[in-house]
């Protein structure tokens, strides 16, 4: 099931996609009971640690991610830094 928004393409709701030209490097369209949004998350060019991280600095680097967003992370589906958490952490 595809479904167009905006001029954009999405395979379906609250499933990210990778963005080619836009200022952020994901996009998704994020549906909550009745209520749907387009949320663009993520910084062009910068890959998360993952969800497995090898080195001490990445796995810094997630652990501050998650206390720096928990507050908004908590926030669920109509949130980008949820999204951020889920596609890039």
């Amino acid at each position: 099931m595809t479904i167009k928004y905006r001029g954009e393409t999405f395979s379906g709701y609250n499933k990210p996609k990778r963005t080619p030209k836009a200022s952020k490097s994901h996009a998704v369209l994020a549906k909550e009971g009745d209520k749907i949004k387009l949320i663009r998350f993520g910084q062009q060019g910068v890959s998360g640690a993952g969800k497995n991280p090898k080195s001490a600095k990445d796995k810094a680097r997630k652990k501050s991610f998650k206390a720096r967003h928990a507050k908004n992370i908590k926030k669920g589906k109509m949130s980008a830094a949820y999204w951020a958490d889920k596609a890039k952490w």
